[in-house]
């Protein structure tokens, strides 16, 4: 088989079409990362000089490089778009007692320990408490069009599609519509309001929505014919099941998202990749019918998210991009031979036919030796390739 160029490959297998071999992704999204200080071992592992630099500080993910993507022949590139205007907002990290702080752009609180924090966590919720409908109008949001959060983006997207050959992901201006919505309610106040308070809960939607609906039309208008996938990241579900139920979801949730997806559908070629953690296998025909082309992270670990399974019920509607070994337990704490054994499973299970990106389950984490992602790797590289 001919040897294709990442791109072709990443494109051939959104198609549900079998490439030269499974696409590799690692850093398009900040679902597939790599927490730096797992990059600096790898770094260390693999003799390259450096630590690395922070992408993002929340998550305390790791900028992949150049040196790496191209040793490991990763088959994405992410376009990030900057921060808002920083005479309106910068990151001002500050110390409060045993933490570190700082408040985002939307106004949400987080914090991570001075002494051994690897994230930060969200601490404060700037729609908690009493609020009406009109507070939820009046309240600063951001400007999801700030200019500045587009100088450079097309400049960037022409890198990473003809310099580098990869494909375009584009990242998104906030997490999820619903869990932006939670955080800035705060969870347990806005699960309550989705059932007692409806109206509440629906305007807070709409502007996440209507957030998120700006921000993409001027993504298409300065770079849309260089969008290959677009990222939003909104999690659905728990270990066991999902955090409200499938009626509320598609009550509430589904026809957002499908008001979402068909705008970006309708303004681009773009694939729409979806990540959500859990247990969400009740909802993946509605995730389908909304316009969903990809979803990560295939939490196997979670209850009826069966690798095999999934191919066979969704295989043909869906790309599954992730799923490709588990970072709760095997990635961290197995073996390298352990490693190797389920990634040879889940290359057996959703390989075939195409529709699938090799990346592990979220992004890899702190505690990832460098020699069990290597022997994830490897694996992939001896098993992965498709008309062996």
């Amino acid at each position: 088989m001919t040897t294709l160029t990442p791109r072709e490959r990443m494109l051939a297998t959104l198609d549900h079409r079998e490439p030269d071999r499974v696409p590799f992704d690692l850093g398009s999204t900040y679902t597939t990362g790599i927490h730096h200080v797992a990059y600096r071992n790898l770094r260390r592992h693999l003799d390259l000089p450096g630590d690395g630099r922070i992408m993002d500080i929340r998550l305390g993910l790791g900028f992949v490089d150049d040196d790496i993507r191209d040793r490991l022949g990763v088959d994405a590139g992410i376009v990030a778009p900057n921060g808002p205007d920083p005479d309106r907002w910068k990151l001002d990290i500050r110390e409060a007692g045993d933490y570190r702080e700082y408040t985002d752009e939307y106004g949400l609180g987080w914090r991570q320990p001075s002494q051994g924090g690897l994230y930060y966590d969200l601490c404060s919720n700037p729609l908690a408490g009493d609020i009406t409908v009109a507070d939820v109008e009046a309240y600063q949001w951001p400007d999801p069009a700030d200019p500045h959060r587009f100088e450079g983006m097309r400049e960037r997207a022409l890198r990473v599609r003809d310099v580098e050959r990869r494909a375009a992901v584009f990242r998104g201006v906030s997490t999820g519509i619903f869990e932006l919505s939670s955080w800035m309610r705060g969870h347990e106040q806005f699960f309550m309001d989705m059932l007692t308070e409806p109206e509440l809960a629906e305007a807070i939607l709409d502007k996440a929505l209507e957030i998120k609906m700006g921000y993409w039309a001027k993504v298409f208008e300065v770079a849309g014919d260089l969008v290959d996938v677009t990222y939003d990241s909104d999690d659905y579900g728990t270990q066991r099941d999902m955090f409200i139920s499938p009626a509320t979801w598609r009550s509430l949730i589904k026809p957002r998202l499908a008001t979402l997806n068909a705008f970006i559908h309708a303004n681009s070629g773009a694939k729409v990749f979806l990540h959500s953690c859990g247990a969400i296998r009740k909802i993946i025909p509605d995730l389908i019918e909304v316009g969903v082309d990809a979803l990560n992270p295939v939490q196997v670990s979670a209850a009826g998210m069966d690798s095999g399974e999934l191919k066979r019920e969704f295989g043909p509607d869906i790309v599954f991009w992730g799923g490709g070994v588990d970072t709760q337990h095997t990635l961290p704490a197995g073996s390298p031979q352990d490693v190797r054994d389920e990634v040879r499973r889940r290359l057996d299970d959703l390989m075939p036919g195409g529709g699938f990106v090799f990346t592990a389950v979220h992004s890899v984490q702190a505690d990832v030796p460098p020699e069990n992602f290597m022997a994830m790797w490897e694996t992939l590289r001896e098993h992965g390739s498709y008309g062996a």
